[in-house]
């Protein structure tokens, strides 16, 4: 019997259609919602036969419980009092995290630096320039290896040592809200909060999540985006650390807002910006900041053939920090490269 090649058209066109309705009935609706946490936006989308909004609230809240040092209440905030010294699950993680970037870091990423951030005006406390004798005492307590975490008990060589997880902590809920939606059966979606990023899948349109990374613009009391490249994932964890944005002007020089644990002081450095891509969020996070700490040839160093931790860094010229920001170079390592979309 013959066949019209019309007829075979028309059924193969509507066995597609049937295919891609079944395929969006299994995967839901797109979704997305939006708000503020921690002083800053966050926005998610998923694909998902139900609302989920409500669990992530639920998983924010869980976060700001263990590790918000704005908390009073917060474990880590007990923990930093001395009256707690019992770490719950997501605190452990922060804590494993923060150790295992700083062992490979060499110390230029240290949650313990948070003293020092205070008196330089960049924590808790609004602080001026302090001298010589205040960063060398605050030293003597500063340093993961003063601490260990046992059993789930972390112990304080000094009990004056106190914990800040803020740069990691963002990087960590994006990834615990991934966990969550996994959990429920999303297989495609992208977290995003403050600026750090956590995604699996595809877009609503089945290609791979498209990211922009910002231009390191200078602004230090705002946030101006202006996009450098953009890349493409299926997977994983993105964050950008930078000077740019967040500095202040100590003696007519800007003192930018990452402190090195091995001096006390302000890091001066031409490194501009870092941006990680790796396995998860909070990864790519502890290693963001550690860079812009390490500078341009440490990060070079640690990260160039490093094939799980993928980096860019954007540079300047001049001197550190007041640098002709204008003159930006690049590098990247291979890792990366293979992620920008030509």
């Amino acid at each position: 019997m013959k066949i019209e090649r019309r007829y075979v058209m028309v059924v193969v066109a509507a066995v597609a259609v049937a295919w891609m309705m079944l395929m969006r009935c299994h995967r839901g609706e797109v979704r997305s919602c939006a708000g503020v946490v921690w002083t800053t936006e966050y926005h998610i989308t998923y694909e998902s036969r139900k609302p989920l909004d409500d669990s992530v609230q639920a998983v924010l809240r869980r976060v700001d419980e263990s590790a918000s040092k704005y908390n009073p209440a917060s474990v880590i905030s007990r923990i930093n009092a001395g009256s707690d010294s019992v770490a719950d699950a997501i605190v452990q993680r922060l804590y494993e995290k923060s150790r295992e970037v700083w062992e490979a870091s060499q110390g230029a990423f240290d949650p313990t630096v948070s003293p020092l951030a205070n008196v330089w005006g960049y924590g808790l406390k609004t602080g001026e320039k302090p001298d010589s004798a205040t960063i060398d005492s605050i030293r003597t307590f500063v340093g993961m290896g003063r601490t260990e975490l046992v059993n789930g008990v972390i112990r304080k060589h000094d009990s004056r040592t106190t914990f800040d997880f803020n740069s990691i902590a963002k990087g960590l809920a994006c990834d615990e809200v991934g966990r969550m939606l996994k959990r429920n059966g999303v297989d495609s979606y992208i977290v995003e909060i403050g600026g750090e990023i956590a995604c699996a899948g595809t877009n609503p349109r089945g290609d791979r999540w498209r990211v922009s990374v910002d231009a390191p613009v200078e602004s230090a009391d705002s946030v101006i985006h202006e996009s450098a490249l953009v890349i493409s994932l299926d997977g994983g964890g993105i964050a950008t650390s930078g000077n740019y944005r967040n500095y202040k002007i100590v003696d007519g020089r800007k003192t930018a807002h990452t402190i090195n644990p091995a001096t006390g002081y302000p890091e001066l450095t031409n490194l501009l910006s870092a941006t990680i891509v790796a396995r998860d969020c909070i990864t790519a996070d502890a290693y963001a900041t550690a860079c812009m700490v390490m500078g341009v040839e440490r990060t070079k160093q640690l990260l160039d053939g490093n094939d799980e931790v993928a980096v860019m860094i954007m540079y300047g010229g001049g001197d550190a920090c007041n640098g002709d920001d204008k003159k930006i170079a690049t590098w990247c390592n291979a890792a990366f490269s293979a992620l920008i979309q030509k």
